[in-house]
């Protein structure tokens, strides 16, 4: 018999999100603050189930330097911010001075803005312009579709052995099995080049909009 991943109704998901960390009032309030200021662009918040996973996964990895692109208001910078010790280091990219004007409120609100760094403007200028060699130990992914093979191929390179990397918004709502626009065929021939690099060991996880785990050989 095969067996599969269950199903979520919305009762069963919420009862997975109360069974994990729980959001603290720092994180409730952006979370709300997004959805009431920014309601058309709300759903660019990751899942409130992976903000937990995103810290754990940073401490287990035992990231001092991370990289994010793709901020939007905070949620994902400041679990990943919250994994990493103190004298660590989160830069993100992001071309937006409104959304990330909400994330520096809360960066400052939770005590990280001292270990985050954002660098407005285009996130393939900024990846290019870092050095080459390994020295990337986290990096997460959660920007414009098609810009995620540039993304992917600078940042591989840059990544420590070991170092893990995160991609967001790989299953597109379930689209990719039926792509409908140029972000659904991007995100179909992103997911089959990840499979294919031998670079890294990878998987797709069905958590929120489908999030891709890797780790540099």
């Amino acid at each position: 018999m095969s067996f599969k991943t269950l199903g979520l109704s919305d009762e069963l998901h919420a009862y997975v999100v109360a069974h994990g960390t729980a959001p603290d009032a720092l994180i409730a309030d952006l979370v709300a603050e997004t959805r009431a200021s920014l309601p058309d662009q709300a759903e660019m918040q990751i899942a409130p189930e992976q903000a937990p996973l995103f810290t754990l996964l940073t401490l287990i990895s035992g990231a001092r330097y991370a990289v994010e692109v793709g901020t939007f208001t905070g949620l994902s910078s400041i679990a990943i911010a919250r994994g990493l010790p103190d004298d660590g280091r989160l830069v993100c990219c992001d071309v937006s001075e409104e959304f990330t004007a909400v994330a520096r409120r809360y960066w400052a609100r939770a005590g990280l803005a001292d270990r985050i760094e954002l660098r407005l403007g285009p996130a393939a200028d900024t990846l290019r312009a870092m050095p080459t060699e390994p020295h990337i130990d986290f990096a997460f992914i959660d920007a414009d579709k098609t810009g995620y093979p540039v993304y992917w191929a600078e940042l591989v390179p840059r990544m420590r052995p070991g170092g893990v990397i995160l991609v967001d918004n790989v299953l597109r709502h379930g689209r990719v099995l039926d792509p409908s626009d140029a972000g659904d065929h991007a995100i179909v021939a992103f997911n089959d080049e990840v499979l294919a690099d031998e670079r890294v060991d990878a998987t797709l996880l069905p958590i929120g909009d489908g999030l891709t785990l890797a780790r540099r050989r």
